[in-house]
């Protein structure tokens, strides 16, 4: 187990202004799409945490030429679609399902044979999703025996479009396959059961490949197009801000303004859910940057109710749903989740992760095979632990502002995957915690 140990002196309130790390979806495709494009991509905003830094590194070892990042400053020298060249050895993606998902699809289309690693957690994950239908339009990988990580994937592969329904909402399987059609002859048409976020189609796009979009959940690229260089300008991660979002609406006297997010309407379902619960949450100077909606987001604390969760927002909060429980831990009544079994094959089982960890801080939480039943009430003090997951930790750090008594959370180190510099953000708006090594 990783010694690194959160504790959080409990009460207190969040204020002032905070503008947390770039987008980590974003900042993942952002390398990708600049190596492969022609020409140089100059990039503002990158998030520097360990997931996107192992991507930034899997380029570097393919021949793409990327300086930085000096404070969230990249520049990279495309080396266009064909211009990839063999890595010496395995690419090891550390926790990073993004990175080996998108890669795969990339990867499928190169001359030569790569290898896709991980760190324990990622190769516990399941991979099928993406390699079955890569499979399908031509592309040979080997996967261990549980269809999981390592991924050997063989090169000088003839790829061929295909029309491919998937059958769980996933902006990952999408992207995967979008970025295998660029390789593929013909095209590929990808056919989404929710709308899931939409930044590879934003991407493409800005860097000048044609998309078709069918309709809003069915796209289609062809293959034998190019990609040119841009510049980008990555929002804030609306995923790191919703712990604040959270953590400001529980907690009484909290003024929070959270500045420069990202509120991509496939991505801003943590708002729509919080708002349905009752948070205070104004967007402020709504406006684009590098084609992406962003606003300045003031929550103030506001009492929370139960509520059962729309479906229909499911996918388009899936990363934030840890926090979201804390929000309805600090709830009146209770608050039903259902369609998310996605969350039992994140980093950890996200689901039973964090009914473990409310049940020992005293609020009931019933875990379901694709949701939870939690019944908000007094959180006590206690030790929970996150199974190394970043947004396990981050979430019951900010559940210690209406905790009864401190909170310890195990296994932190892999905060720095998604938000480097998360204690001193906490701290500096209002959050009592510490390292312990």
């Amino acid at each position: 187990m990783n010694p690194l140990t959160f504790t959080v002196a409990p009460g207190g309130c969040l204020r002032g202004r905070l503008r947390v790390p770039g987008d980590k979806s974003i900042s993942h495709r952002a390398i990708m799409f600049g190596a492969l494009a022609e020409g140089v991509t100059t990039v503002d905003g990158f998030l520097e945490g360990e997931d996107c830094l192992a991507t930034l590194g899997a380029f570097r070892a393919m021949g793409a030429r990327i300086d930085g990042p000096e404070r969230g400053r990249v520049v990279v020298h495309g080396v266009g679609l064909h211009g990839l060249r063999a890595p010496a050895g395995p690419l090891d993606m550390g926790n990073s399902g993004t990175s080996m998902r998108l890669l795969s699809g990339i990867l499928a289309g190169q001359a030569f044979d790569t290898v896709l690693t991980g760190d324990a957690s990622l190769t516990r994950r399941p991979m099928r999703r993406v390699t079955e239908p890569l499979a399908r339009m031509g592309a040979k990988i080997e996967t261990a025996e549980r269809g999981t990580a390592p991924l050997r994937i063989c090169g000088g592969q003839r790829l061929t479009g295909i029309d491919y329904a998937l059958p769980v909402a996933s902006a990952q399987v999408k992207s995967c396959l979008l970025l295998a059609g660029l390789y593929a002859e013909g095209a590929t048409r990808i056919t989404e059961p929710a709308p899931t976020r939409d930044h590879t189609e934003r991407m493409l796009e800005g860097f000048g490949y044609p998309l078709r979009r069918e309709s809003d959940r069915m796209f289609a690229v062809a293959g034998g197009g190019r990609l040119v260089g841009t510049p980008l300008d990555i929002p804030a991660d609306i995923s790191s801000s919703a712990f604040f979002l959270v953590g400001a609406s529980i907690a009484p006297g909290s003024n929070l303004v959270l500045e420069h997010v990202g509120v991509n309407p496939t991505r801003d379902g943590v708002i729509s859910i919080l708002r349905l619960m009752g948070a205070d949450i104004e967007l402020l100077n709504p406006r684009l940057a590098g084609g992406e909606p962003v606003a300045d987001l003031r929550v103030r604390h506001a009492p929370l109710r139960g509520i059962r969760i729309p479906e229909e927002l499911v996918p388009l909060a899936i990363d934030e749903f840890p926090a979201i429980f804390i929000a309805a831990a600090c709830a009146e009544g209770e608050t039903l989740l259902t369609g998310a079994g996605e969350l039992r094959v994140k980093e950890s089982d996200r689901i039973q992760a964090m009914a473990d960890g409310l049940t020992a801080l005293g609020v009931s939480a019933e875990p379901a095979a694709d949701g939870m039943t939690i019944r908000g009430g007094a959180l006590s003090g206690g030790t929970v632990d996150s199974h190394g997951d970043h947004r396990i930790a981050m979430s019951f750090a900010i559940a210690a502002l209406r905790a009864g008594d401190a909170i310890r959370i195990r296994d932190c180190a892999n905060v720095n995957t998604s938000f480097p510099g998360f204690v001193a953000s906490a701290r500096a708006t209002g959050l009592a915690i510490r390292e312990l090594n």
